[in-house]
């Protein structure tokens, strides 16, 4: 059983940065992909970013030019940088590694984006 834990969340001031971590319980963190997935107040959860086995990502659309996902192997842990944030990206994060036998999930960290 693997276990994934993100880290990283808080209150931000618009314009303001934060970095999210998603550490893994497992080796096995370095043959899959990482999605980011993210659901604010009253939405439905949605995708915000991938990043794959060996290094390529992907974006939503509203996230683009502002957040970076990136991995690290050697620490079993991938991270969400996120720049200039605006209100609408208050949401609990979650970091997501589908294995195709198990779909595994963090427990989510709040980040709120407020003046």
């Amino acid at each position: 059983q693997v276990q994934l834990v993100e880290s990283g969340g808080g209150l931000v001031q618009p314009g303001g940065s934060l970095r999210l971590s998603c550490a893994a319980s497992s080796s096995i963190f370095s043959l899959y992909g990482i999605n980011w997935y993210r659901q604010g107040p009253g939405k439905q959860r949605e995708w915000v970013a991938v990043i794959g086995r060996f290094g390529g990502t992907n974006y939503a659309d509203s996230v683009k030019g502002r957040f970076t996902v990136s991995r690290d192997g050697a620490k079993n842990t991938a991270y969400l940088q996120m720049n200039n944030l605006k209100p609408q990206d208050t949401a609990v994060y979650y970091c997501n590694m589908p294995t195709g036998a198990q779909d595994y999930w963090g427990q989510g960290t709040q980040v709120t984006v407020s003046s």
